[in-house]
């Protein structure tokens, strides 16, 4: 059985090049991904929602592979919170765990008496 062709890899000039082709001659997904020889149209659905979001220089980030689970982000991307507001959060979470431990161990010995 072929293995089949591995996946492509396009260079940021190229996704920007697409997708402001695309915009400026007023292409749909099929007809860009056709006229630019790209396997499917949803990935120039995703090229073109990054450069909205993010700008041209979204298209450069690697993207590959799961979120990582500590960042709570996808790689390579910018936390969508502002810094006193994450730094906010995680002191209250701290508070808040803080509280949990304490009315725990209070309940031990009240249970122990």
């Amino acid at each position: 059985m072929p293995k089949g062709i591995p996946n492509k890899r396009y260079t940021p000039e190229f996704k920007v090049m697409v997708v402001e082709t695309m915009r400026k001659e007023k292409l749909n997904y099929c007809e860009a991904a056709r006229q630019f020889e790209v396997s499917d149209s949803k990935r120039i659905a995703s090229w073109e929602r990054i450069y909205l979001t993010e700008g041209p220089e979204g298209l450069a980030v690697e993207r590959r592979g799961r979120a990582s689970a500590a960042s709570g982000t996808r790689k390579g991307r910018i936390s969508k919170l502002n810094k006193q507001v994450e730094e906010d959060l995680i002191a209250e979470n701290q508070r808040l765990r803080a509280e949990v431990a304490y009315l725990r161990q209070h309940r031990t010995e009240k249970k122990l008496r």
